[in-house]
C-alpha cells in the first residue's frame, strides 16, 4: 500500500514539473529552413570548395600562373594514372598523335590542365582566374549593398516628393541598358580590376534600392516603428536601428543572387576583350583564349569552363536556398 502511495506521488511530482522551451529567433529557424533541404547543403559546400580552390589552387601545382617557358607551349594535361599528356593533332596531312612530355624527356613532370601558348600553367591560371572573378563580384555586391540600402531604405521611409524624385532618376536611369553603360565605360576607362569594380557598381546597386525600399514601405507603419517613433527616436535611428535588422534576410538573399550576376557580366567583358589587361587572367579572359585554340587544343576551354559552370550552379542554389529560408510564408 505505501508503495502504490509513493509511486502515486512521484508521478504526480513529475507531471508537475513546469518546463519551458525558448523559441527559435528568425534567423536560427532560416538556417534550419536553408540546412534542411539537400540542394543547398550541396551548394554550399560546393560554393566553399571552389573559394577554397581559389585561394590554394594556384599554389597547388608548383608553378606560378605568370610563369612562361616557350619551349613547354602547348602541352597537353597529364595526370598521375589517368592522363598520360598524349593529344591528337588534326593537320592537313591527318592526325598526329603527340606526347610534348616524352619528346622533352619530362618524365616527372605534370600539368593537371596543360600549359597555354606561352607554356603558362593552365591549373594555377585557373584557380588565380577564379579569384579574381571571385573578388570583383564580391567587391561590386558589397559596394551595390551599401549604395542600394541608403539609397533605397531612405526613398521608402520618408516617401511623398523625396520618394518620387529618387524613383524618377532611378527609372531614367534603369532605362538604359546595363550592358551598354559597362561596355562604354570599360572602352573609356583603363582596364584593370578597379574599372570593372566600378562599372559593375554604377547599374548593380538600383536593383538591391528596389528591394530595400520594398521591404522599408511593408515595415514603416508597424507597431514596433510606432513605439520607436512615440518614445521620440529619431528617423535615421529608425531606418538603421530597428528596420534595417528586420529585412536582413531579403537583402542577404538580394545579394546572394547579384554576385552570380555580376561574376558572369564580369566574364562576358573580359571574353569579348573589354576586362583585365593582357597578361592578367580571369575567368573570362581562359575562356575567351581557350575558345581561339579549341578546334586544335579543345584541352584549353574545358577546365575554365566547368569551373565557371560550377561557380554559377553553387551560387544559384545557395541563393535560391535563402530565398525560400527567409521568406516567412513558405511552407515546409
Amino acid at each position: 500500500m505505501n508503495t502504490d502511495f509513493q509511486f502515486h506521488v512521484r508521478q504526480a511530482e513529475e507531471l508537475a514539473i513546469d518546463r519551458s522551451f525558448s523559441g527559435d529567433s528568425f534567423f536560427r529557424t532560416a538556417i534550419k529552413r536553408f540546412f534542411s533541404r539537400r540542394s543547398n547543403v550541396f551548394g554550399l559546400v560546393l560554393l566553399c570548395l571552389l573559394i577554397v580552390m581559389s585561394i590554394i589552387g594556384p599554389h597547388l601545382s608548383g608553378f606560378k600562373y605568370s610563369e612562361q617557358n616557350l619551349e613547354r607551349a602547348n602541352m597537353a594535361p597529364r595526370v598521375p594514372g589517368i592522363l598520360s599528356g598524349e593529344e591528337d593533332l588534326s593537320g592537313t596531312n591527318g592526325t598526329i598523335h603527340v606526347n610534348r612530355y616524352e619528346e622533352l624527356g619530362l618524365t616527372d613532370t605534370y600539368y593537371l590542365f596543360g600549359t597555354d601558348e606561352l607554356g603558362r600553367d593552365l591549373f594555377s591560371r585557373c584557380f588565380q582566374g577564379l579569384r579574381v572573378s571571385i573578388l570583383i563580384a564580391l567587391a561590386a555586391a558589397l559596394i551595390d549593398l551599401v549604395i542600394g540600402i541608403n539609397y533605397g531604405m531612405i526613398s521608402g521611409y520618408f516617401g511623398g516628393k523625396v520618394d518620387l524624385v529618387m524613383q524618377q532618376f532611378i527609372d531614367i536611369a534603369g532605362s538604359i541598358p546595363s550592358l551598354v553603360i559597362v561596355t562604354l565605360l570599360m572602352m573609356v576607362l583603363k582596364p584593370g580590376v578597379g574599372t570593372i569594380i566600378f562599372a559593375l557598381m554604377l547599374t548593380g546597386w538600383m536593383e538591391m534600392s528596389i528591394i530595400a525600399r520594398t521591404e522599408v514601405i511593408k515595415r514603416k507603419e508597424e507597431e514596433f516603428v510606432l513605439a520607436a517613433r512615440t518614445l521620440g527616436a529619431g528617423k535615421f535611428f529608425i531606418l538603421f536601428r530597428e528596420i534595417l535588422p528586420n529585412i536582413t534576410g531579403a537583402l542577404i538573399t538580394e545579394i546572394m543572387v547579384s554576385i552570380p550576376g555580376a561574376i558572369f557580366l564580369e566574364t562576358f567583358l573580359s571574353f569579348i576583350g573589354l576586362g583585365l589587361p593582357i597578361g592578367s587572367c580571369s575567368l573570362g579572359s581562359l575562356i575567351s583564349n581557350g575558345f581561339e585554340n579549341c578546334l586544335l587544343h579543345p584541352y584549353k576551354l574545358f577546365p575554365s569552363v566547368v569551373v565557371l559552370i560550377l561557380l554559377m550552379i553553387g551560387c544559384n542554389l545557395v541563393a535560391d536556398g535563402l530565398r525560400e529560408a527567409f521568406d516567412t510564408g513558405s511552407a515546409r
